[in-house]
C-alpha cells in the first residue's frame, strides 16, 4: 500500500507542476459558477440537481484532457519501461496513478461545495438529496477517470488518447438519445449503459444499488483492463 500511495503522491505533484491541472480547475469552476448563478437566479429553487447535470456534461469534455497523459506521456518520453522495471507490481502502478488523479478530482468536487453553503445560507435545501447528488457526480467522475486512463494505456500519443476518451465518453453519455429507437431488452440495456440515467437518479436523491454497482463495476473493469494492457506490453 505504501508504494501505491508513493506513486499517487508523485502523480499528484507532477499534475500540479503542469499547467493542465490549473487549466482544468479554472475552466471547470468558471463554467460551474456561471451556470450556478444562472440556474439559481432562473429557477429560484434551493437545489443543485441542474448543476450536477451541467457538471456531468462538462466532465465529458474535461476528463479526456486530464487523463490523456497518464500513460501516453510515460510511453512517449520512454519512462514507462523504466517504471515497469522498478520493484512495483503492475497493479500498484495502475492503482497509484489512478488514486493520484482521483484525489485531484475529489479536490475539484470539494471546491463546488461552496454552492451548498450558499444555498444553506439563503434557503433550506434538501440536504439528503444534495448529498446523494454529490455521491453520484463523484462516482461518475471516478468512472470517467478510469475510462481515460484505460485509453491512455493503449497509445503513446496524448491527442489520440484524448480523442479516444472523447469518443467513448460521448457514446456513454449520449446513448440515452437513441433509446426512442429501441424496444424491449435492447432499450433496457441502452438505459443501463447510459451514464445520464444513473446520474439522474442520484441527482433526484434516489440511491439504488444498481446505480452504485454500475459505476463501481465500470471502474473495476477499466482498472483491470489497464493492468492487462501494460502487463501485455500493448503500449509498445
Amino acid at each position: 500500500m505504501s508504494k501505491v500511495l508513493a506513486i499517487a503522491r508523485k502523480e499528484l505533484m507532477t499534475l500540479f507542476s503542469s499547467p493542465v491541472a490549473y487549466i482544468v480547475l479554472i475552466l471547470a469552476m468558471g463554467v460551474f459558477n456561471i451556470f450556478f448563478y444562472m440556474i439559481v437566479d432562473g429557477n429560484r429553487e434551493a437545489t443543485l440537481r441542474d448543476i450536477f447535470s451541467i457538471m456531468e456534461f462538462i466532465f465529458v469534455f474535461l476528463m479526456p484532457i486530464l487523463t490523456m497523459k497518464i500513460f501516453a506521456e510515460e510511453k512517449q518520453n520512454g519512462t514507462m519501461e523504466f517504471l515497469m522495471t522498478t520493484p512495483t507490481t503492475n497493479s500498484q502502478i495502475v492503482l497509484g496513478k489512478y488514486f493520484g488523479y482521483l484525489v485531484f478530482f475529489s479536490f475539484l468536487i470539494f471546491l463546488t461545495g461552496i454552492y451548498y453553503v450558499i444555498l444553506e445560507g439563503f434557503a433550506q435545501p434538501d440536504r439528503w438529496t444534495i448529498l446523494i447528488g454529490y455521491l453520484g457526480i463523484w462516482l461518475e467522475g471516478a468512472f470517467f477517470l478510469a475510462v481515460g486512463m484505460l485509453i491512455s494505456s493503449w497509445t503513446r500519443h496524448q491527442m489520440v488518447a484524448a480523442m479516444g476518451a472523447y469518443i467513448f465518453l460521448f457514446m456513454l453519455y449520449f446513448s440515452i438519445s437513441f433509446i426512442q429507437y429501441c424496444s424491449g431488452s435492447l432499450q433496457t440495456m441502452v438505459r443501463f449503459l447510459s451514464t445520464w440515467s444513473h446520474l439522474e437518479n442520484f441527482s433526484s436523491g434516489l440511491f439504488t444499488s444498481a446505480d452504485v454497482i454500475y459505476y463501481l463495476s465500470g471502474i473495476g473493469l477499466c482498472l483491470a483492463l489497464t493492468r492487462l494492457s501494460i502487463e501485455n506490453r500493448l503500449w509498445r
